[in-house]
């Protein structure tokens, strides 16, 4: 095939927006695992960016740079894509650090495995958490939002536009720290049933001293757990919730903050 019957202008036009889509397709959390294939990665990419590049060719415009300039403009736009999914990614971990509290609290903490998404060990209670979290991520369609904001992107931050010197950064840090506020409101139930449980066993051991609480309050504070954990999966789900409807506001501040 004649490769002169693609102009150069619509096929850089075309890599700018298969950048985009890559970072925002990379970014989902459910594709972030070093466990889903590469090729898989980069095909659903560049079927995405096909079927988009219709409607994203007009905000794109004619590119025509130096290879230097380009390439920057490529980085530039996979960059874009990290940072919304770094945005996601902090509601995970959240979830992660407030089941690894509770984890060490249960009697957990020797207890690790190895998760294959994040190449690292983790605590069971952890694990579980997150498993829940990336279910309840896909149940309300969550991983279109990504999709649905690389199309909508270029109305608020065209290529080339990226700027990092605003107040992109200290939005990032505002929400680094609510991060740690909802990975407290994720462990608050079972952290405050097991403070109780072992005021308890504090009094019995003043009153009985014959009776062995450190043997007994192991598997007392690890079925007390399991079935706070159990009753108050409800309320995670409306906390995940609300933190997944919450990701199109933040997306679209991120956005506004990278353009200024």
């Amino acid at each position: 095939m004649d490769t002169q019957i693609i102009p150069i202008e619509q096929f850089q036009a075309f890599l700018v927006v298969l950048s985009r889509v890559a970072g925002f397709v990379g970014a989902i959390p459910v594709f972030t695992s070093a466990q889903t294939p590469v090729r898989i990665k980069t095909t659903l990419a560049v079927l995405i960016a096909i079927v988009l590049f219709p409607i994203m060719e007009p905000a794109v415009g004619h590119i025509s740079l130096s290879p230097v300039s380009f390439s920057l403009l490529i980085v530039s736009e996979l960059l874009l894509g990290l940072l919304l999914g770094l945005i996601a990614r902090l509601i995970f971990t959240a979830v992660e650090f407030g089941a690894t509290v509770i984890g060490f609290q249960m009697g957990f903490a020797a207890a690790n495995v190895f998760d294959p998404q994040n190449q690292r060990q983790v605590a069971l209670i952890s694990q579980f958490q997150n498993v829940f979290s990336i279910l309840i991520f896909l149940a309300i369609n969550g991983h279109h939002l990504f999709l649905q904001t690389a199309v909508l992107s270029y109305d608020v931050l065209p290529p080339g536009h990226l700027n990092l010197s605003g107040d992109a950064v200290p939005y990032l840090m505002e929400l680094s720290s609510h991060m740690f506020a909802l990975g407290v409101q994720f462990s608050a139930p079972v952290l405050t049933v097991l403070l109780l449980s072992g005021l308890i066993l504090g009094i019995l051991a003043r009153v009985f001293p014959q009776l062995n609480v450190f043997l007994i309050s192991f598997p007392i504070n690890i079925g007390t757990a399991f079935i706070v954990i159990a009753l108050t999966l409800p309320l995670v789900s409306m906390l995940l919730r609300r933190e997944f409807d919450s990701l199109p506001e933040r997306f679209f501040i991120i956005l506004n903050h990278l353009a200024m």
